[in-house]
C-alpha cells in the first residue's frame, strides 16, 4: 500500500514509519509539528492549548508539503501518529487523498495529566476511521467521545532499533553497571531512586531533568548523563546492565511502557512495577521480576545480583517471551492496518 505518514521524525514515531516500510509499504513521511512556531513561549503556548489556535494553519502548510513531495497525492491510507496539531479540516482533506485515516497515539490524551494539550485531538477524534491506543482504559473513553472504531495494542519495541548489539570488552568497561534506570525525572521517581540508594542498590541513572529532584544531592553521584543519544548507545548501555528497572508514568496511567518490551528484547532482565498488564506479558520470577515498592525492588535487585545464573536465565526467558508475544512494531502496525480494512 501507499501510506501517507504524519508524525515527527524522531523516537518511536519514526520507528513505526520504518516498520511500515519493512513490511512492504511505500511511506511518504510528513511532520505537521514543524509548522508550529519554535519560539520558546509561543511553542509552549500552542503545546499547552493543544493546537486549538494553530491547527488550521498547520493543516494548510502540511497539505502544501504533501502536494510538493507527491505531485499525485493518492494514498491508500493516511496514518497520523500522535496528532496533537491535526484538526478536523486536515483529517477531512486527508480522506479525499487517502480514503481512510488512522490515528496511533502512544500518549494518554484522555487522562488529564497534560491538561489541555490534547484539545485538538479530543475535539476531532471522531473524524478518524480508526484510533489505535495503548491503554485499555482509553478504548471506552474514546468511544464515549464519538470514536468510530478503536483498537488496543501493547506498546512495542522495534525489530531494528532494539535488536541486540555485539558487545566488546571496552563496551562493558565503559557502560557496565549492576542496576540501571533510563528515563526522565518525575517527582515520584526521585523519591523512589533515593530509597533504592538508601537500601544499598548499586544504581546508575540516565535521563533528563534529574537536577530538579529535591533529592538531587543524593542522586547526583549515581546520575550518568541526560540521555543516551543514538540507538546503538541506548541498546549497548541496557545490554551492559545486569538488571534494568522499568518505571511507569502514573500521570499517564501506564500499566506497561515501551521499555517493558525493549529491555527483555535486548536480552536484559526486566525489573518492573507489578501491574495486571506486566503480569499478562511475563511470568513473574521466570521471565521478568516485579515489585510493589522500593523495599521489594531493592530486595529483588540484591537477590538477583547475588545469583548470576538465575538472573541470566530470567533474562533469556524474557527475550524468548517478547519473541513469542510479538510485541514488536511490525506485527503491531500490520494488525492496525488489518483492523482498518476489515471494518
Amino acid at each position: 500500500m501507499r501510506i501517507l505518514y504524519l508524525g515527527v521524525k524522531t523516537g518511536t514515531c519514526i520507528q513505526r514509519a520504518e516498520a511500515l516500510k519493512r513490511i512492504g509499504h511505500e511511506v511518504i513521511h510528513v511532520d505537521p509539528a514543524k509548522y508550529v512556531p519554535t519560539e520558546r513561549w509561543t511553542k509552549k503556548f500552542h503545546w499547552e492549548t493543544g493546537g486549538l489556535l494553530i491547527h488550521k494553519k498547520v493543516g494548510v502548510k502540511t497539505l502544501a508539503e504533501i502536494h510538493s513531495v507527491s505531485p499525485n497525492p493518492k494514498f491508500d491510507v493516511a496514518w497520523v501518529d500522535g496528532g496533537r496539531y491535526v484538526g478536523g479540516p486536515l483529517i477531512e482533506q486527508l480522506k479525499t487523498i487517502s480514503g481512510r485515516v488512522v490515528n496511533y497515539n502512544i500518549d494518554d490524551p484522555f487522562g488529564g495529566r497534560d491538561r489541555y494539550s490534547w484539545s485538538t485531538y479530543l475535539r476531532y477524534l471522531k473524524h478518524y476511521d480508526l484510533l489505535a491506543v495503548v491503554r485499555k482504559v482509553n478504548v471506552e473513553e474514546a468511544f464515549k467521545r464519538g470514536a468510530k472504531d478503536v483498537i488496543f495494542r501493547h506498546m512495542t519495541c522495534d525489530e531494528v532499533a532494539h535488536a541486540p548489539r555485539a558487545l566488546t570488552a571496552d563496551d562493558y568497561q565503559k557502560l557496565g553497571t549492576d542496576v540501571l534506570f533510563v528515563g526522565t525525572w518525575m517527582e515520584d521517581r526521585g523519591t523512589f531512586m533515593n530509597q533504592l540508594i538508601s537500601l544499598g542498590v548499586p544504581l546508575s541513572i540516565y535521563g533528563s531533568r534529574w537536577e530538579r529532584a529535591k533529592e538531587w544531592s543524593q542522586l547526583k553521584p549515581y546520575w550518568k548523563g541526560t540521555h543516551l543519544g543514538d540507538p546503538d548507545t541506548y541498546c549497548k548501555t541496557l545490554q551492559c546492565s545486569k538488571v534494568s528497572i522499568g518505571l511507569l508514568s502514573k500521570g499517564n496511567r501506564d500499566m506497561h511502557t515501551t521499555r517493558s518490551s525493549e529491555i527483555p528484547a535486548l536480552g536484559v532482565l526486566l525489573c518492573a512495577e507489578r501491574t495486571a498488564e506486566h503480569s499478562e506479558m511475563y511470568d513473574e520470577g521466570s521471565e521478568a521480576v516485579f515489585w510493589k515498592d522500593a523495599t521489594e525492588c531493592a530486595k529483588v535487585c540484591h537477590d538477583l545480583l547475588a545469583n548470576d545464573e538465575r538472573r541470566k536465565d530470567i533474562a533469556a526467558r524474557g527475550r524468548l517471551k517478547v519473541l513469542k508475544n510479538q510485541t514488536y512494531n511490525e506485527p503491531a502496525v500490520a494488525a492496525i492496518l488489518d483492523r482498518l480494512f476489515k471494518k
